[in-house]
C-alpha cells in the first residue's frame, strides 16, 4: 500500500499534466486494444517449465535474463536465470543447446561478446533457451540438471555487472520528475526549461563507478555552500538520496559519424535493468552550473544485474504518454511505446528487520522513451558501442507516492518520511536502498532482480 506518511496525503503541488494512457495503437478501438494486449500476456502464461517456481517468482520461462555469475571457485561465466536457479550457459553450449552463432560468446565475464551479435541472434537463443526449459521438452530434471552443472542454486552464486561499460549517459526522461524539481527551485510557472519538452535532456555519466547491486556505497565528500553569504567549504554529503531509474544496454551500436534512424533503435537496445543514480544533492547544487552534474553523482551507480531483454517485455508493451509538441521528425517512432514496469523503493534502517516501502512508481511515467533516448545520443554521429548504458533519470509519477527520489518525496526537506526508526529528510549512514520492479503477466511475472545499496560513512 501507500506509504502513510503525511505528506503522501496532501495536495501535490505538480501543475496538471496530460493523463497517461494505457493502450498500444491508437489504429485501434479501445475494447480491441485491451484485448490485444492481454491476448499476449495470455498467451504468455501458457508455456510452463519443468523447474518449479510460484506466481510470484521474478524469473519464469517467460523472462529468460542475461547476467555474469561465479559460484565456488569458478571464474564469472555468462547465464540466465529461471525460478531459484542460475542456467550456466557455458555448460547449456557444451550440451548442444544453444544456435551455432553463440559458440564461445559465453565463456567470457561479460555480456559484450553476446550482446553485439545482434537482435535476430538474441531472439532465437531466448527461443533455444525456452525451448529445452520447457516442460514440453523435458530434457532434463532439476537434479539431473544440477549433476550437469546446467542449474545452480542462486543461493550459491554471486552476481558481476552483466557487461563491461565503455560509456553511461544519464537522461532525465519524466516529466513529472522534472516539473518537480523544477517547481522547487524556479517556480511552477517556469518548472520546465524550454527545451526540455523537444529532446531528451542527458549529460555523460561515470562509466568506472557503475556498480551492481549489493555493492557498498560510501558517502561522498567535496564542495558545497551550505551559506549564499560565506565561501564554500569541503565536508561530507549532508543531503545523499537516491534517484529510481531504469537502464538501457545498447546492444551492436553503430560507427563514428553513421548515426541509425528511430526505426532501427529499439533493435540496437539489448535489454533493460533498474537502476540507482545515487545524488549528493548539496554538492550538486554548488558544482553543477554552468557544466551540469559532476562530483555529486559519479560517485556510486547501482544496477539490477539481470538485464531483461525487449522480447520479454513486449507483452508489457503499451502507449507512450503523449508528446506535446510533437517531436521533431528523427525524434518521432511509428511504434512509440512505454512499458508497464511495476516499481518499488525500500528504505531498511540499521535497525529495522525489513525494507520499508517510500515509492511505488512505474516505468510507463516515461515522457521519452527508450528509442527517443537513444536515437538522440546518437543522431550527430556519436558511436554508440556493445555495452554502453543509457539511464532513464528519475522516474516519477503523478502522485506523492510516485516521486522516486527523497528530493521529492520530502519536498526538499521541508517534509520528513516517517519511517519506524525515525524521520528522513534524505538517507542516513546504515540505510540500505532497495529498488524492485517486475511486470505483471497472466499468472506470471517478468522481474529484474534487486537493485539494494547499503550506505556506509564517508572515509575520514
Amino acid at each position: 500500500g501507500r506509504p502513510t506518511t503525511p505528506h503522501h496525503t496532501t495536495t501535490s503541488p505538480v501543475p496538471p499534466q496530460p493523463k497517461h494512457p494505457h493502450t498500444r495503437s491508437s489504429l485501434r478501438s479501445a475494447p480491441t486494444r485491451r484485448m490485444y494486449t492481454k491476448k499476449r500476456r495470455t498467451m504468455s502464461s501458457a508455456i510452463k517449465s519443468w523447474v518449479p517456481y510460484g506466481a510470484e517468482c521474478q524469473f519464469p520461462i517467460q523472462n529468460i535474463p542475461f547476467g555474469v555469475f561465479s559460484a565456488k571457485d569458478k571464474e564469472p561465466r555468462c547465464a540466465t536465470a529461471i525460478g531459484d536457479f542460475a542456467v550456466d550457459l557455458t555448460v547449456a553450449e557444451k550440451l548442444g543447446l544453444l544456435p551455432e552463432e553463440t559458440k564461445g560468446a559465453f565463456s567470457a565475464d561479460a555480456l559484450n561478446n553476446f550482446m553485439k551479435l545482434g537482435k535476430a541472434v538474441w531472439t532465437k537463443t531466448r527461443v533455444a533457451i525456452q525451448g529445452f526449459l520447457a516442460a514440453s521438452e523435458k530434457k532434463f530434471d532439476v537434479d539431473s540438471a544440477q549433476k550437469e552443472g546446467l542449474l545452480v542454486p542462486l543461493a550459491d552464486v554471486t552476481m558481476h555487472l552483466p557487461a563491461t561499460i565503455g560509456d553511461y549517459t544519464d537522461f532525465y526522461s519524466s516529466r513529472y520528475h522534472a516539473t518537480n524539481v523544477g517547481t522547487m527551485f524556479r517556480g511552477k510557472d517556469n518548472a520546465l526549461q524550454p527545451n526540455w519538452v523537444h529532446l531528451p535532456v542527458g549529460y555523460h555519466g561515470r562509466a568506472s563507478s557503475v556498480v551492481v547491486s549489493g555493492t557498498p556505497v560510501t558517502r561522498p565528500q567535496g564542495q558545497t555552500r551550505p551559506d549564499a553569504t560565506k565561501p564554500p567549504v569541503f565536508s561530507t554529503c549532508r543531503l545523499l538520496d537516491f534517484e529510481l531509474e531504469m537502464g538501457a544496454f545498447v546492444g551492436t551500436g553503430n560507427k563514428l559519424g553513421e548515426p541509425f534512424d528511430i526505426k532501427e533503435a529499439r533493435d540496437n537496445i539489448f535489454g533493460l535493468v533498474l537502476m540507482n543514480d545515487w545524488s549528493a544533492r548539496d554538492i550538486q547544487k554548488w558544482e553543477y552550473v554552468p557544466l551540469g552534474p559532476f562530483l555529486g553523482k559519479s560517485f556510486a551507480t547501482t544496477i539490477s544485474p539481470w538485464i531483461v531483454t525487449l522480447d520479454a517485455l513486449e507483452p508489457f508493451s503499451i502507449e507512450n504518454q503523449k508528446q506535446d509538441p510533437q517531436p521533431l521528425p528523427y525524434l518521432q517512432d511509428p511504434k512509440l511505446n512505454a512499458y508497464d514496469i511495476k516499481l518499488n523503493v525500500g528504505i531498511q534502517g540499521s535497525e529495522m528487520k525489513t525494507p520499508e516501502t517510500v515509492c511505488q512508481a512505474n516505468a510507463k511515467f516515461l515522457y521519452w522513451s527508450f528509442t527517443q533516448q537513444l536515437t538522440h545520443h546518437n543522431v550527430n554521429g556519436c558511436n554508440m558501442r556493445t555495452g554502453d548504458l543509457l539511464g532513464t533519470g528519475t522516474i516519477s509519477g503523478p502522485e506523492p507516492h510516485q516521486y522516486g527520489s527523497m528530493l521529492e518525496l520530502s519536498w526538499k526537506g521541508t517534509k520528513p518520511l516517517k519511517l519506524s526508526d525515525g524521520e528522513r529528510k534524505f538517507l542516513r549512514d546504515g540505510d540500505t536502498v532497495v529498488m524492485t520492479g517486475y511486470a505483471q503477466g497472466e499468472g506470471f511475472r517478468v522481474g529484474f532482480g534487486d537493485c539494494n545499496g547499503k550506505v556506509f560513512p564517508a572515509r575520514k
